[in-house]
């Protein structure tokens, strides 16, 4: 008795810190989500957001959005909540976007939190909740990536839906598939990789079935799957509610989401170059090694190392009969979640690019592994002491410190971190792309017109600055105000701003404005007044107009 007393002191004390982590990391960012700029697809997203909602509004009239370049076909929930905040809070369109992102970030911490504590304990939940937070490859993404980080915290929340589920099988409570069915609709319903969710929640439920027809026979065991599959209709009618609602298109026609399966099959756009091991390849001709080496040189090493070893270990539990079949069956689908879509990618090999942002979502999983495998090494060291254990969580934290400060020092490009691996940014920057969205733009823009306020330089009469910009335009014309005019073309332009990644050129010209981060350049700003320059590329651009 006094033991357990101990041990709900222990767990209360945990669940008390990642509550503070979780307060901290919103702290954060609430104080700079407004530092983060925009980047090539922010307009694109927001015009998405309001054409759901004036589809709404309209009683359906307006039906824009089930046409909207191809956004229709992945689901819009994000974009129409961004688009809904910024009418009652009083920050601009974009500043509302990226306070979005940081919200729903938190929502994937806490989810994350919350599945490895079910399955570990306080102690596993906690670490998993430290490896994510500070992970800046996944805050990176939360506050400027509007598909694939809702997307990640939707699967996450399915996820613990599905633990939760799989915990109290055969009987799963009604708040438990309210939360499986909100996951799975949201899942679906933000991109059809949803689908990945189906897969290990069916390979679990199989697994747990498999076992009772050899331990209780199969007219028992499939009694409890239909006990089991009946409690959860309730969650299966919200599921296809939210994803009507976020992904109006996907219901419209029931072939929709088989066409979406199709589109997504094969590259949709002309095809372009990006920066890979050194070498400019074309997106469609990205190795198969493209994934986990990105995966390998971009997480935290310690993230790495646990996520690895967590994985690895939840499979091995799967196969051992020891192992309550239940438990079993939830290590099956925290292992599938975490690398069955890596594997599939690199079977398949398809257009890869953008570094890993199509792969946030396998990061909470991965965190829970890592989470999960932290605990068992402190448990395995209780038998050499409580020094022993003291000294590994001392080593943990220590490694959690440089992640930390790595995402202190490259803010607000928290996406673009490189781990050691790779030496940095400043190792990565000639083999793989950095600030491949153009948010440097932000940073870039407010020293060029400071630098130009300081020399008391005014814009030329009865004109616009001109300025020829490599990189994404609507970010810089946001960036730089209604006094500048962006274009591709630098003849007769007055200034240059430029993305610091392969394909821009670096200018002979008198340099007003420098972004850098580790020692790297992300964006650079040139006086080009009375200079010839033949072009701003080193490759055709990328996106032209």
């Amino acid at each position: 008795m006094w033991t357990d007393k101990k041990r709900q002191r222990q767990d209360r004390m945990l669940d008390r810190i990642a509550v503070g982590v979780l307060l901290t990391v919103g702290f954060f960012a609430a104080l700079t989500f407004r530092d983060h700029g925009l980047g090539w697809d922010d307009f694109t997203h927001s015009q998405h957001g309001e054409l759901l909602l004036a589809l709404y509004t309209s009683g359906f009239q307006d039906t824009r959005a089930l046409s909207f370049v191809n956004l229709y076909m992945y689901g819009g929930g994000f974009d129409m909540a961004a688009a809904l905040l910024a009418k009652v809070l009083p920050f601009d369109l974009f500043e509302t976007r990226r306070l979005a992102g940081a919200i729903v970030g938190l929502l994937g911490l806490l989810f994350t939190w919350r599945i490895a504590r079910r399955i570990g304990g306080a102690r596993a939940g906690l670490f998993a909740l430290l490896l994510l937070a500070t992970c800046p490859l996944f805050y990176g993404h939360a506050l400027i990536n509007p598909k694939d980080a809702p997307f990640a915290v939707a699967m996450a929340l399915l996820l613990l839906g599905v633990v939760r589920a799989l915990q109290e099988y055969p009987r799963p409570t009604f708040a438990t598939a309210i939360i499986l069915g909100l996951g799975f609709g949201l899942s679906i319903g933000s991109r059809i990789m949803g689908g990945f969710g189906a897969i290990y929640a069916i390979a679990a439920l199989a697994l747990v079935a498999g076992i009772e027809w050899r331990t209780l026979g199969v007219r028992p065991a499939t009694l409890r799957v239909g006990h089991f599959m009946l409690a959860l209709v309730p969650g299966i009618l919200l599921a296809y509610a939210v994803m009507a609602l976020i992904w109006p298109w996907g219901v419209i026609d029931p072939l929709n989401p088989f066409r979406a399966v199709q589109y997504f099959g094969h590259f949709f756009e002309k095809p372009w170059k990006e920066l890979f091991g050194g070498a400019p390849i074309e997106v469609p001709d990205m190795p198969r090694t493209y994934v986990p080496v990105l995966f390998g040189l971009q997480l935290p090493e310690l993230f790495l190392m646990l996520a690895s070893g967590g994985v690895l270990g939840a499979f091995v539990a799967t196969t051992r009969s020891s192992v309550e079949r239940r438990r079993r069956a939830i290590y099956l689908a925290v292992a599938l979640a975490a690398v069955l879509p890596v594997v599939v990618t690199i079977v398949t090999r398809p257009a890869m690019y953008n570094g890993i942002r199509h792969f946030v979502f396998v990061l909470p999983p991965l965190a829970v592994a890592g989470g999960l495998a932290a605990n068992f090494i402190i448990d395995h060291l209780k038998s050499y002491g409580r020094a022993a254990q003291a000294a590994a969580v001392v080593v943990f934290l220590a490694a959690l410190v440089v992640p930390v400060i790595e995402t202190v020092r490259l803010h607000p490009y928290q996406y673009a971190y490189f781990n050691s691996l790779a030496d940095g940014v400043r190792g990565a920057r000639e083999r793989y792309m950095l600030d491949s969205w153009g948010l440097s733009f932000k940073q870039a823009g407010q020293q060029l017109r400071d630098t130009l306020a300081a020399r008391n330089e005014a814009r030329p009469a009865g004109r616009k600055w001109k300025i020829a910009v490599c990189g994404p335009h609507p970010p810089a014309r946001v960036a730089l105000g209604e006094a500048f005019e962006p274009t591709w073309d630098p003849a007769g332009a007055d200034f240059a701003l430029m993305l610091g990644v392969f394909y821009c050129a670096r200018l002979d010209a008198p340099l007003l404005a420098e972004v850098v981060r580790g020692r790297v350049t992300f964006a650079r700003a040139y006086d080009i007044r009375g200079r010839v320059v033949p072009s701003l590329f080193t490759e055709p651009p990328i996106r032209p107009n």
